[in-house]
Formats: structure tokens, C-alpha cells, sequence
């Protein structure tokens, strides 16, 4: 069964809550998904995994679609590193560079699509 759609306005707001300080599960949660699902309205497909545990996780990026198993192209992250990058707050390079993302496979490089700008 698909994930239902987060609403823009919903999104948002959880954006918003979060971005306030001290956001609660719920919200975190909600944004989180909310710029996943912005991802994947950008970069459609099924060649690159994007987890941000234990909110959600994504396939994206055109290419040879992952079928089975550990996929080869896998980027994970947690939630305050995804909606920094995701929002502009911070560049792909010092988050890698940092350690804060894991990014395994030849394709598993987003600085190309992000920020998102929601």
C-alpha cells in the first residue's frame, strides 16, 4: 500500500514547528517524510535509496531499477541532517565530509538536488 501524500500546507507546518526548536516527534516526523516525498516529486526512479531512519525512506534517481537485497546505491541520514539539507542550512559536502551522511554507490551523490527549497 503507497504512504499517503503529505499536503503542502501540512508539510509546512511541520517545517515551520521544526525549525522553531524543540518540535515534537509527530512533527519531526512529518517533515521529514514532507521533504521526501519533495525528492521524489524532483528526482523520480528507483536507483538510489534515500533512509532517514526511522521516519521514512525513499527510492530515487533514474537508472537501473533495485529489485532485492541491500540496494547499491544507498544514502542514510539522520532527520536534523536530511531537513538541513534538504532546506539549504547546510551543503552536502561538510555533511559528508562530517560523517553525518552515508552515501555508498556511484549515483549516491544528491548535491545536485538539493537544496529542495519546500
Amino acid at each position: 500500500m503507497p504512504t499517503p501524500r503529505i499536503r503542502t500546507a501540512d508539510g509546512r507546518a511541520a517545517l515551520a514547528t521544526v525549525a522553531a526548536g524543540g518540535a515534537p516527534r509527530p512533527a519531526l516526523a512529518t517533515a521529514v517524510r514532507y521533504l521526501l516525498q519533495l525528492l521524489d516529486e524532483r528526482a523520480p526512479g528507483n536507483s538510489v535509496e534515500v533512509r532517514v531512519p526511522p521516519f521514512g525512506a525513499v527510492q530515487v534517481v533514474q537508472g537501473p531499477r533495485h529489485t532485492r537485497g541491500t540496494p547499491p546505491n544507498v544514502v542514510e541520514m539522520d532527520a536534523a541532517t536530511w531537513i538541513a539539507l534538504a532546506t539549504g542550512a547546510e551543503s552536502w559536502t561538510d555533511a559528508v565530509t562530517d560523517g553525518r551522511v552515508s552515501a555508498s554507490g556511484t549515483r549516491a551523490d544528491l548535491s545536485a538536488l538539493l537544496p529542495l527549497r519546500p
